[in-house]
């Protein structure tokens, strides 16, 4: 049964590597719901968190596949281990003076920022669990949103447990790191 999966790969800081990866998963037919891409706690390794659907035997072959690509030093299926997982928005609100005290009330009551105000906007950030922000939407959508960016989930395994791209201490489902089928 497909399901969404979410993915680490650590990967060496070159040009051309995101579009590798993604080459490579659009090629086995996945359709990326997000990826976020950003610096690791090592230098010159980046860090990917992707969100993918499939099935769990789809999702172990793309994570061989991915050991195929030289700069993939490792990939780790966070799916079934405890995560926190957030994502960040922005976005515009519209907010006449006569709506405004509400949806400031709703960005409090999910501990949003207001980030900027005009006559006819308000303009909203928020951070957390990817239903908390697709909630705060919900609510917001009724005032009309003018405007909308979101980043796109980044995920960690709670505990102690760490993923670096010599290796990670927990469960590792990709342990042979070249391994290919």
């Amino acid at each position: 049964m497909k399901r969404q999966h979410t993915l680490i790969v650590m990967v060496e800081d070159h040009p051309g590597v995101l579009n590798r990866v993604v080459s490579l998963l659009r090629r086995r037919s996945f359709n990326i719901d997000s990826i976020t891409v950003g610096h690791s706690e090592q230098t010159g390794v980046s860090r990917m968190t992707i969100v993918v659907r499939g099935t769990d035997a789809d999702i172990e072959q793309a994570g061989k596949q991915l050991y195929k690509l030289m700069e993939v030093l490792k990939v780790v299926d966070l799916t079934d281990q405890p995560v926190i997982a957030h994502e960040m928005m922005i976005v515009k609100v519209a907010a006449k003076a006569q709506q405004r005290q509400e949806v400031l009330l709703i960005a409090q009551m999910f501990n949003a920022r207001v980030l900027d105000a005009s006559p006819n906007t308000i303009m909203i950030e928020a951070t957390g669990p990817v239903e908390q922000i697709e909630s705060l939407l919900q609510m917001l959508r009724a005032f009309g949103i003018r405007e909308l960016a979101r980043t796109g989930a980044i995920a960690m395994s709670k505990g102690s447990g760490i993923i670096t791209s010599k290796g990670l201490t927990g469960a590792d489902q990709y342990a042979g790191s070249a391994a290919a089928d």
